[in-house]
This record gives structure tokens, C-alpha cells and sequence, in this order.
């Protein structure tokens, strides 16, 4: 009999590419003639992004270098989670980023769900933050795959491990 074939589901952020990704950033606004004199700035605190701007308008056009910078570097933008607009000192505005890292439940479920709904003879459990998927067939764990890339999750998730 043939052995099970496995894989894991996983939704991470690579840290230091989010990094590359605000640096760049960095580097684009304080060149740009459009944020001359402004207090704009990105800052990564441990597993969120601080998004510091002089009034809305502005904000706004922060976050689109960013992500388009995150977007260059390969950083999943389905998983920023951002906050409210706030004010902060100087007459500046603030919002956080928060990056989202593993599969809550609640998207586990969803997960899960696409799995049972696919009718394909493979089991799926919930380890921690990811989801390990087991099957005697690798063309049936490869439909999985297919089946969760087509679904819109509102997270990225990645498939690792697959043996």
C-alpha cells in the first residue's frame, strides 16, 4: 500500500522582506516632489506597520507606495489588516497595519470547508496556526490546492511541506 502524502497550509508574512518593502518606501517619498517638507513616515514595530502622514489626503498616497512596493518584494497585502485613522502629536496623522501571521479559526473553518466540499478522499486537520492536509493520492492533494487557490480566502495562504 502506498504511504500518505501530506502538505501544510500556511499564511505568513516574510518579516524582512516587509522591511526591503518600507525602506524602499522610504526612499521614494523622501525623493518625491509631491512630499517636500512633509512629516511622512513608515516605521515596522515587531508585527506591525505605523503609518505616520500630515493629513488624510496624504495618508492615502502613502499607502499606495507602499503597496506597491510590498506588492515588488512579493508581500501578500491580504494580509494587512489596517486600523483606524487617528490623530497624533504635531498636527500629524497615524494609522497602524497590523500583519496578519497564520490561519485564525475562522478562516480555518472556511478552509476546511472548501476541503469537505470538494469530495476528494483526503483529511484535513488544524495544527496551531496552519492546516495539515493528508491523502493516499498526490493528484487529489493537487485539486485541493487548486480548489483553496480559487476560493477567495481573506487571507494569503502558501502550501509548504509537501511530501
Amino acid at each position: 500500500m502506498a504511504k500518505e502524502s501530506s502538505f501544510d497550509i500556511v499564511s505568513k508574512v516574510d518579516l524582512s522582506e516587509v522591511q526591503n518593502a518600507v525602506q524602499i518606501a522610504m526612499k521614494e517619498i523622501q525623493n518625491r516632489y509631491d512630499f517636500k517638507g512633509n512629516k511622512s513616515d513608515i516605521k515596522l514595530e515587531k508585527d506591525e506597520l505605523v503609518l505616520i502622514s500630515d493629513d488624510e489626503f496624504k495618508m492615502n498616497q502613502l499607502k499606495d507606495v507602499l503597496l506597491g512596493k510590498l506588492i515588488k518584494r512579493g508581500v501578500p497585502i491580504k494580509n494587512l489588516e489596517y486600523g483606524k485613522l487617528e490623530n497624533a502629536s504635531g498636527g500629524t496623522v497615524r494609522q497602524r497595519a497590523k500583519l496578519l501571521q497564520g490561519i485564525d479559526k475562522e478562516n480555518a473553518k472556511k478552509i476546511n470547508t472548501i476541503i469537505k466540499n470538494s469530495g476528494l478522499k483526503v483529511k484535513s486537520q488544524v495544527q496551531d496556526d496552519q492546516i495539515r492536509v493528508t491523502g493516499k493520492s498526490r493528484d487529489d492533494l493537487q485539486k485541493v490546492i487548486a480548489a483553496i487557490r480559487e476560493a477567495d480566502l481573506p487571507i494569503d495562504v502558501q502550501f509548504v511541506n509537501y511530501r
